[in-house]
């Protein structure tokens, strides 16, 4: 059946308190400036609780939302160029809707494309806001709780901060059990002038894409860390994880069924999104708010020998990114120009090849319980924008993986018709 979705009403949650005038103008760190234009979405999925009522649930929501939008200043405000937020207590748009079918409809084999009617707004829809919310009912009683936070103020790591510090107050009423935020961003990372050439939006393609949901079981798992510490001397340090046996299988696999004959005009490279907070010196917590992840770029041969070169470029990247590395990365002016360098690059149709990997598994994605109980399910739609894209999240049960895999949708019939593909695939299926 169709999904349909009308909004019942339309407000603006403010703060509960005012912020301070000194905490007026909020500026955005060099990694802020350079972070695409789009929305973090995330959509909470939640069974129903006989305890609560729709109209019991809004209210809760509300409240605590106001509270935590007062904490998390920068999200009533209103983005200014990429140069700061204006945080006058603006507030954040607060939609809800109901849903023709259950919940169950939704989350057993979910379709990805019609994940984003449970957002307020679109992805690349971020006009000047900070974060906006739809709570969207279901016939059953079942609740889908969708936010998107602006990409030019938070990273992951700060999206699922002020999802679980909502969650939190929502539950106990109060702050008591969770720590502040930390608004150091811009001292650690300063801004930059951007250098002409500089695009943020650059990657975000207007081609439509396929999306498929892919569960890999934690057996099949095993199986490819296996597979990929066989012969030792590729690997005489430690065997692969989880998450770096996933992706050489799956970037073997996109190469093998669409990259039939390797173009020596073309260069080859996947990039690992990583969190920056611990290697920093010293180390950051958590709770520290923005942008401060980076991505490490691994240039891998073609050829026979793919998943054991592509573990190793990898590593040596992600091991490249120590404290030296980040020193240089806070003066800014370098890595603005290498970027721009590959942007020019990439504008050399064919001529770049690039596949990118994030991984939010161990991120604490099922711990928002708003006090009906935690998620059945979460989905993050962050790459639904751009091509050759892969988000890992641990499964619900925390037995595998889910891949959110992004591909152009000649390349993904390609990739899924890929017979080895299947063999690791929770029941040898692919979610449409």
């Amino acid at each position: 059946m169709e999904i349909e979705i009308e909004v019942i009403s339309k407000e603006t949650i403010k703060p509960s308190s005012p912020t301070p005038e000194s905490l007026r103008k909020y500026q955005l760190s060099f990694l802020d400036q350079i972070a695409p234009p789009i929305f973090t979405p995330l959509v909470y999925f939640y069974e129903a609780d006989a305890e609560f009522s729709n109209p019991g649930k809004s209210n809760h929501l509300k409240k605590s939302l106001s509270q935590v939008l007062s904490r998390f200043y920068p999200l009533a405000g209103r983005l200014v160029d990429d140069l700061y937020v204006d945080c006058k207590d603006e507030g954040a748009p607060y939609i809800e809707a109901i849903a023709n079918c259950s919940l169950s409809q939704v989350v057993t084999n979910p379709v990805p494309k019609n994940m984003d009617k449970f957002l307020p707004y679109k992805v690349e829809d971020l006009q000047n806001l900070g974060m906006a919310v739809q709570v969207t009912y279901f016939q059953c009683g079942g609740t889908a709780v969708g936010l998107v936070i602006s990409h030019k103020i938070a990273d992951a790591s700060s999206c699922f901060l002020v999802a679980n510090t909502w969650a939190a107050v929502a539950r106990n009423g109060n702050y008591d059990d969770v720590s502040a935020p930390k608004f150091e961003g811009a001292k650690i990372f300063p801004p930059q002038d951007i250098v002409v050439g500089f695009k943020p939006n650059t990657g975000i393609v207007k081609e439509e894409l396929a999306t498929k949901i892919l569960t890999f079981p934690a057996s099949k798992i095993s199986v490819l860390q296996e597979k990929y510490s066989d012969g030792a001397t590729e690997f005489p340090q430690r065997r692969p994880s989880r998450v770096e046996a996933l992706s050489a299988f799956i970037w073997t696999r996109f190469i093998s069924a669409t990259q039939r004959k390797a173009d020596p005009n073309s260069i080859y490279t996947v990039h690992y999104t990583v969190n920056l907070r611990p290697r920093l010196d010293p180390p950051l917590s958590e709770y520290h708010f923005g942008n401060t992840s980076w991505l490490a770029i691994a240039m891998p041969t073609m050829g026979a020998d793919g998943a054991p070169e592509l573990l190793r470029e990898v590593r040596e990247a992600i091991r490249a990114m120590n404290g030296e590395y980040v020193a240089q990365l806070r003066q800014g002016d370098k890595h603005l120009n290498f970027i721009t360098q590959r942007m020019a690059e990439a504008n050399n149709k064919g001529k770049l090849v690039t596949f990118t990997f994030t991984s939010l598994c161990w991120f604490p994605l099922y711990e928002a319980d708003f006090g009906w109980g935690k998620p059945v399910w979460v989905e993050m739609l962050a790459g639904m924008l751009y091509k050759n894209l892969v988000f890992f999240t641990d499964t619900a049960t925390g037995d595998g993986i889910e891949a959110r895999i992004n591909l152009r949708k000649e390349d993904m019939e390609k990739f899924e018709a890929d017979l080895e593909l299947q063999e690791f695939l929770s029941n040898s299926e692919i979610v449409a």
